[in-house]
């Protein structure tokens, strides 16, 4: 009888999962024309570019034109269309239809998908490291692990963010997307090892940023369903919202005819590779706003002619003005991941629990995204989510050589590693810093990235100390127990970790007794790159673009450092905030909030 009950449960979840998801399966595009009628392809644009014009002009014209329908940009247009005209121009598709971004189980798969239609866009940057980039509607929040935590309290002070208005903003996200997790049994070993290695108290579940170790929140629902950003625009005024998919923005228009540029608007181009102009209206308010991304954002300055000279000049790019620091101070948090073996079922989990240490170092884990016995004989175009890069080599490294080199790699591992899971450490706010450079002037490219992993000796002693760490949870009782393996040795944990790690660095495998050594070798990232447009160098405290007139920057490209474990939840937090910020420094008491 509990069988068959268990079974009908299984059942009807399954039920409601279909009945969930069958509009977004089935006519994913009428789903999202009936709940979002303000999201069309960048080639509509011609035949809806009268929905907002100013007096003097037939071209279409917009309070603030938003470039990037990312993780800031979505709630910041859904917040500015309260009051105004809004257009919003987003390179990649929409995610409502994506199988690959809508469902945990297909996390790794969405990051593996390497052609041009994929909501994740691959870069390697010069250290060697595979990286991504999101290329879709809702951005990083559409393919990243999910977790959501708030920022610690001191980097809402060093940003010099209004507290008050930071704590009404979160809950205005949390509200719509954010989830408890229903912890998973590895997450759950993970927590009882992280405190039997000391990193106490045990928070619990919490969105703040505690010592200690503790439960964090995530987009995925009780049914794996990811939620993203492009879900706030169901908060927005539709008669106000136009967003644009496929929309890939070339530059940004000025006016230099006055004593400072002035940002007109916009040129991009649609999905058939047709040319169009968007502007603002002549109200000197009106702001073209760039939420690019860490990466996305420099380029899209310097080849609007903002930036360092020399860059400007060898691409031949018309100086609009003349800024050195943009591109400048780039920065990613690096991760080093140690595997776990286990000789039991372990069942998908991404990162739902983490230790938050005082020495500078974050702990987390994931689970289960391994691959069955027979599918370890095969290449997979060097796909490696099943040992935590989760990432792809771009094609053109993809040698024959490489290929044979890393489907040897695989052989030689114990098929129990694929079973398992990894513990990760993660660097937190690193001091080393790169650059971001052109190359070219093709915005689909990307441009030349360098992080400089370790470069500081102060990072590199925070890793060894991070590895230490995980090797203590690994060697908990918690987990051995859980995984039904013998306590591993540190050595042992650390060769099999070298062997698997993919990255473009050479390797010394028989160099594991150097924990320095093992930091440098297998650095990998977990997506929290940052900077390239700091404060106070090429955006000021209100985030508007230093020597310009209507241009403004709201994402991580102007951190110096990356928030809490996890950015997403304060660069979600902070299209909110800037968005009311805005409203109500232009409308006062008048905004509709």
């Amino acid at each position: 009888m509990a069988a068959f009950v268990g079974a009908l449960k299984k059942l009807s979840i399954c039920l409601i999962l279909w009945l969930y998801t069958l509009p977004f399966l089935q006519g994913g595009s009428d789903y999202y024309d009936f709940k979002y009628p303000f999201i069309k392809r960048a080639s509509s644009f011609w035949a809806s570019s009268s929905s907002f014009s100013s007096s003097n002009t037939d071209e279409a014209s917009y309070d603030y034109i938003i470039v990037g329908g990312g993780t800031a940009g979505c709630p910041l247009a859904a917040t500015l269309s309260q009051n105004f005209s809004v257009l919003v121009l987003e390179r990649g598709g929409v995610p409502f239809s994506n199988v690959n971004v809508s469902f945990l189980s297909n996390f790794h798969i969405a990051l593996a998908d390497t052609s041009p239609t994929s909501a994740s866009q691959p870069f390697v940057s010069t250290d060697g490291v595979i990286n991504a980039r999101a290329r879709v509607l809702g951005g990083g929040t559409c393919i990243n692990a999910g977790f959501y935590t708030r920022a610690n309290s001191g980097f809402i002070r060093r940003v010099g963010w209004d507290e008050r208005l930071v704590n009404e903003s979160y809950p205005w996200v949390e509200k719509q997307i954010i989830h408890q997790p229903k912890l998973a049994q590895w997450q759950g070993a993970f927590k009882d090892s992280l405190l039997d290695a000391g990193v106490s108290p045990y928070n619990g579940f919490t969105y703040d940023h505690i010592h200690g170790t503790k439960v964090g929140g995530t987009l995925f629902d009780r049914f794996g369903r990811r939620h993203t950003a492009a879900e706030l625009l169901a908060s927005a005024n539709p008669k106000m919202l136009t967003v644009l998919v496929y929309a890939t923005v070339q530059k940004v228009l000025f006016d230099q005819t006055g004593r400072r540029p002035r940002a007109m608007g916009v040129i991009f181009k649609d999905e058939n590779g047709n040319q169009h102009q968007a502007f603002l209206t002549n109200n000197r308010r009106s702001e073209v706003i760039l939420s690019c991304g860490a990466i996305g954002t420099p380029q899209m300055l310097m080849l609007s002619g903002i930036g360092p000279k020399a860059e400007l000049d060898k691409l031949n790019i018309s100086m609009v003005l003349r800024n050195e620091f943009v591109g400048k101070g780039m920065a990613d948090n690096p991760m080093n991941s140690v595997f776990v073996p286990t000789n039991r079922p372990v069942e998908q989990s991404l990162i739902q629990t983490v230790g938050i240490t005082k020495m500078g170092v974050y702990i987390e884990s994931s689970s289960g995204f391994g691959q069955s016995q027979d599918s370890i004989r095969c290449h997979h175009g060097i796909l490696s989510a099943e040992i935590g890069q989760l990432s792809t080599i771009p094609p053109k490294q993809r040698t024959p050589e490489a290929i044979q080199a890393f489907i040897k790699r695989k052989r030689d591992l114990p098929h129990e590693a694929f079973k398992g899971g990894f513990i990760l450490e993660k660097i937190a706010r690193p001091i080393s810093t790169g650059h971001l450079n052109l190359v070219n002037t093709n915005i689909d490219d990307n441009p030349s990235v360098t992080f400089n992993y370790f470069h500081n000796p102060h990072d590199l002693q925070r890793c060894v100390d991070g590895i230490r760490m995980a090797a203590k949870v690994i060697q908990s009782k918690h987990f051995t127990n859980f995984t039904r393996c013998d306590k591993p040795t540190v050595e042992k944990l650390l060769n099999m970790s070298v062997k698997a790690n993919i990255n473009l660095i050479p390797k010394h495998t028989n160099d594991t007794k150097s924990l320095e050594q093992f930091c440098k070798d297998t650095v990998i990232t977990i997506w929290h790159y940052h900077g390239g447009c700091h404060v106070g160098k090429v955006v000021n405290p209100e985030l508007k673009v230093l020597g310009t007139n209507r241009l403004r920057i709201v994402d991580g490209s102007t951190f110096n450092e990356s928030p809490g474990t996890n950015p997403q939840g304060t660069v979600l937090m902070m299209g909110r905030y800037m968005g009311v910020k805005i409203l109500r420094r232009r409308l006062g008491k008048a905004a509709h909030l």
